[in-house]
């Protein structure tokens, strides 16, 4: 004789996406679009999660790359009709920002650093070192710009001002993405947009984040003590972490390990 099994509702699932690391491209970045494209896919598509939740620990890093990933979480998130919630831990700050402005809500914790809105870029000069050593330097273009701010050359200041140009352009379309994801939450202070960092409750207020919290404690709260959280995080091959690419790698971490610092964390 067979028994009758009422059914039985599961409980919901939330994926959550770690995106923790620099942002940009190979092994120069933790995260990169690339990488993470079939992790974001899962993640809308397994099932019918209730919500994503993108757990953020980033300094930033490539604004190209901070743009593909974004955008991959927003048209997955509509597609999907599926509502997204960032969650900050040390950083949310320049490229790490703009992910988390790619959720539909930002919660991060009373310490956490948010913000950066801005773009850098960073090189050296090293063009008296090498008239110290007695060494000359030879380069040949066809095209006057190809040698834009040479390193081992004098700066020029049509190359400092083209390249300030770009700089320009990149933070107008940050800032016109936070203005889109933010909208009406943001402070209208001049300052949210010049590359400034504000911490945890002072972020709040700022409306660069929607509440103070934790990712398991919120989930529980609004979908249940019983929710299931299915969990995505980018690995690097096993085989990366042997062979030519070990000195590649070190100097990865360090470069990343900087953007950190840049913190204080």
């Amino acid at each position: 004789m067979k028994r009758w099994i009422p059914f039985v509702k599961s409980p919901p699932t939330v994926a959550v996406l770690r995106l923790s690391g620099a942002i940009g491209t190979g092994s120069r970045g933790a995260l990169n679009d690339r990488a993470l494209a079939p992790l974001i896919e899962k993640a809308f598509k397994r099932g019918k999660p209730a919500a994503v939740a993108l757990e953020i620990n980033s300094p930033g890093g490539s604004p190209v790359q901070s743009s593909l990933i974004g955008a991959r979480i927003r048209r997955l998130a509509e597609e999907k009709d599926i509502p997204v919630i960032a969650f900050v831990e040390d950083v949310a700050a320049s490229g790490g920002y703009w992910l988390a402005a790619a959720a539909d809500e930002i919660i991060a914790d009373e310490s956490s650093v948010v913000g950066s809105i801005g773009v850098i870029s960073a090189s050296f000069g090293a063009q008296v070192f090498l008239t110290r050593h007695g060494l000359e330097r030879r380069v040949h273009t066809a095209g006057k710009s190809k040698s834009m701010l040479d390193p081992f050359s004098p700066e020029k200041p049509d190359d400092v001002k083209r390249l300030k140009s770009m700089l320009e352009q990149i933070h107008a379309h940050f800032i016109g993405h936070v203005k889109a994801r933010r909208g009406p939450k943001l402070d209208n202070a001049p300052e949210i947009f010049t590359g400034e960092v504000w911490v945890g409750r002072e972020a709040q207020k700022r409306g660069l984040i929607d509440g103070i919290g934790h990712l398991v404690p919120i989930l529980k709260e609004r979908y249940g003590k019983d929710v299931q959280l299915r969990r995505y995080e980018a690995r690097k091959p096993f085989w990366q972490k042997f062979g030519a690419s070990v000195a590649e790698d070190a100097l990865a971490a360090i470069e990343e390990r900087a953007e950190f610092a840049r913190f204080g964390l």
